[in-house]
């Protein structure tokens, strides 16, 4: 197998383990959807992180294996990766993608359709496919430009140049950047803060949330609605909510 998965105080770990790079070939995006549907059906699992092995996160698809393709086998390659993203952008948990090293072409498109992304000072972002005469084809278009606005997205995707990590925390690409020996600790710091809370709150939190960058504002509000409407009536929130009134009311000053 080519991922990885542990789970570990509520959290899978999906390691990409393909040396050297971690190259998105076929096999690898097989193993990474087995991997999501494993995650799927492991009850208790409260969030997910993307890492790689061997230094890198991942450095893109496999260009030798992308030339031997043809006609059905480009189609399907190119419905395989995209539906991995989406699958991976649609989980309803909190996910990272933990970074060191190379994070190109669909190991970038990977990491975009994370929540979050926290690196080392060692990571390289890049969509290089338009210098291939190609586009990114799993989400590089469309949640880049979310990330780092319009501008800046284009720029990185006609050149095709790697973003260092310097870079990638100044425009909002990633939101953390942390020593190699910290990259562990500070993803798991980070998901404690979302794990502490109701599932299914911060589940519909995170539909919502999505929801406000793929439709009018009209339609996100009654999202919104038909999510909390139902939260307010179960049974879940009640020990939370009288854990909450047992709290001391802060001092005013």
């Amino acid at each position: 197998m080519t991922v990885r998965l542990e789970v570990v105080d509520e959290v899978a770990w999906l390691s990409l383990d393909r040396a050297p790079l971690n190259l998105f070939d076929t096999g690898l995006q097989l193993d990474a959807e087995r991997a999501l549907r494993d995650v799927g059906e492991r009850p208790g699992v409260r969030a997910v992180v993307f890492t790689g092995e061997h230094g890198h996160f991942s450095a893109g698809g496999d260009v030798r294996e992308m030339a031997t393709l043809t006609g059905p086998q480009v189609a399907a390659y190119a419905a395989r990766i995209s539906r991995l993203t989406r699958e991976v952008a649609a989980l309803p948990l909190p996910v990272v993608a933990a970074v060191q090293g190379y994070a190109l072409g669909g190991g970038c498109e990977l990491a975009l359709a994370a929540d979050f992304r926290i690196c080392t000072p060692t990571a390289r972002f890049g969509l290089p496919e338009t210098p291939l005469g190609l586009i990114p084809g799993a989400g590089g278009t469309q949640r880049l430009p979310h990330l780092v606005g319009s501008a800046r997205a284009k720029d990185i995707i006609f050149s095709g140049r790697q973003v260092d990590a310097e870079e990638a925390a100044r425009i909002g690409l990633v939101d953390e950047v942390v020593p190699a020996d910290g990259l562990h600790a500070a993803v798991t710091s980070r998901l404690a803060r979302y794990t502490a809370h109701p599932a299914d709150a911060v589940a519909a939190a995170k539909q919502a949330v999505d929801a406000a960058l793929e439709h009018p504002l009209a339609r996100g509000l009654d999202l919104e609605h038909d999510l909390f409407a139902p939260l307010l009536a179960a049974g879940e929130r009640t020990r939370h909510f009288e854990s909450f009134q047992k709290t001391p009311a802060p001092a005013v000053p």
